[in-house]
């Protein structure tokens, strides 16, 4: 409209100018003309109407129910009321909500601050090179698994390379992961020799979240050791580490989901779901079919967003420099350090109560040394010298127990535990008090309703079972009640105390 004033005021505005801007604008030809009439005039192009607009006052509301709609029209309809004017109508606050609330607001009044944030964009990294950096976190597999003669979900920790995609090592526990875990992923992800390779080396930095495993001093040994810088990232914030996020979902969609006994299979109603009667993988068939997968994934998987190529192929293809770490350092930093000088003594080392023997501890009795070990993984530890930091060599357990004694000791266990969770459940029941439905307001009543015969035999019952400690010594019970016609002594009354005694 304002070309087409400033046509009019140098006399140039012509018939051929305004069907041009109605065919483009898909208007009517007199519907410019009009508009061009009112802006000479001075007047407004568009007639604005008071309509209903979102205030603080409506977000309140919306925050308060939930975001209920309909309760929140409720609500404005009783202020209405009371205030002697018209209500608004349902349409029209849907429409003002619908107009002035992004659906990040919305969600978030509903659900709160996580579902909100799930609506906001995130701006990608931008390219650098393999090995520059890594992601770091747990994910529980969703499968049962049958190890240590019970179902449970495994665990897996592994860490990918933000540039390639590349899945550079990993480990997998059968319950929750511990610093151990990570340590050995870290160790399969520097290691580019033999089953480990090709990918390898020395990340720049590593992402991880808060979790207290990662954060451990294993953990921080291990990497400061190397010069690796870790940052840690706040708190509900999946989205600042989302290349392992990403490989999360698309391991559980391409490979867990695949597996017999996925949790997420498909439900044949309320409680039951598809295949949860087939026979579960073993814990060691799963990790054989997860190291086969993450393979596959590497060479094979072709990623969209990088103009098809695989992981592998870009990082066969990126010429960056690995930085390799020998294997002894491996053995220094990777694992977890007692912190506490031992003596090599002619029964081994002593650690953790136990006694460890290698055959390279002959002649070095009196040797003071350092333990290094990898958590929760006790059979073997790693001996340094404590004066040169010189690796000596593993030493192994003296006395360890053979099999079928660790699983007679696992068999013992199990069976306490279920006799102590049977009594756990007696007790529970004994304990238990059901109660009357109310309609009214009133106090609670219980439904262990029982006749008076019951109760007669439930007391007779606890009588009997009362100890004989409990019983006076010269107690002899009644066999027969006496008839009328005997003679019974009488009970001497209590002697009152004399007066001065």
């Amino acid at each position: 409209m304002r070309a087409l004033l400033q046509l009019a005021e140098r006399g140039e505005l012509s018939t051929a100018h305004v069907q041009l801007s109605a065919y483009t604008l898909g208007v009517h030809v007199r519907t410019v003309w009009r508009n061009v009439a009112r802006a000479r005039r001075g007047e407004p192009l568009h007639r604005t109407r008071a309509r209903f607009e979102v205030t603080d006052a409506v977000r309140t509301l919306l925050a308060y129910y939930r975001g209920n709609i309909k309760r929140v029209h409720e609500e404005l309809e009783l202020d209405a009321k009371n205030a002697g004017r018209e209500p608004v109508s349902l349409s029209t606050l849907h429409r003002a909500i619908n107009r002035e609330l992004t659906p990040g607001d919305l969600a978030g009044l509903r659900s709160g601050l996580p579902a909100s944030r799930s609506h906001d964009p995130h701006l990608r990294r931008p390219p650098t090179a393999r090995n520059e950096e890594w992601e770091g976190d747990h994910k529980q597999a969703p499968v049962w698994v049958w190890a240590e003669d019970r179902l449970l979900k495994p665990w897996v920790t592994w860490f990918c390379d933000c540039h390639t995609g590349m899945i550079m090592g990993w480990a997998v526990t059968p319950h929750y992961p511990h610093r151990g875990s990570i340590l050995a992923a870290l160790r399969a992800c520097i290691l580019h020799t033999g089953p480990h390779g090709p990918a390898g080396g020395l990340p720049t930095r590593i992402r991880i979240d808060r979790g207290k495993d990662f954060l451990s001093n294993a953990v921080k040994e291990a990497l400061g050791a190397f010069a690796v810088q870790v940052d840690v990232l706040p708190p509900y914030t999946p989205h600042l580490k989302g290349s392992i996020e990403n490989l999360n979902r698309t391991a559980t969609r391409r490979f867990f989901s695949t597996l017999p006994r996925y949790t997420g299979a498909q439900k044949l109603d309320t409680h039951r779901r598809s295949g949860e009667k087939d026979p579960p993988l073993t814990f060691e068939g799963f990790t054989e079919l997860f190291a086969t997968w993450v393979t596959t994934h590497n060479a094979e998987h072709q990623m969209a967003a990088h103009a098809g190529l695989t992981a592998l192929e870009r990082w066969n293809s990126d010429p960056t420099p690995l930085r390799e770490v020998p294997a002894e350092d491996l053995h220094a930093f990777l694992l977890e350090s007692d912190r506490s000088t031992r003596v090599i003594t002619g029964h081994g080392i002593r650690f953790k109560g136990r006694d460890y023997m290698a055959g390279w501890m002959t002649g070095r009795s009196g040797t003071r040394v350092h333990i290094r070990f990898q958590p929760h993984q006790l059979e073997e530890i790693h001996v340094f010298d404590a004066d040169n930091r010189h690796h000596l060599g593993a030493a192994s357990l003296a006395d360890q127990a053979s099999e079928e004694q660790i699983d007679e000791v696992y068999r013992a266990r199990g069976e306490r535990a279920r006799r102590l969770r049977r009594d756990l459940r007696r007790a529970e029941a004994l304990r238990r008090r059901r109660f009357k439905p109310a309609t009214t307001a009133g106090p609670a009543r219980t439904t262990e309703v029982m006749t008076r015969k019951q109760a007669a035999s439930e007391l007779r019952s606890q009588r009997s079972s009362r100890h004989a400690d409990d019983l006076p010594p010269d107690y002899m019970p009644r066999r027969i009640t006496p008839s009328s016609r005997w003679a019974v002594p009488d009970t001497p009354a209590p002697t009152q105390p004399e007066e001065g005694t």
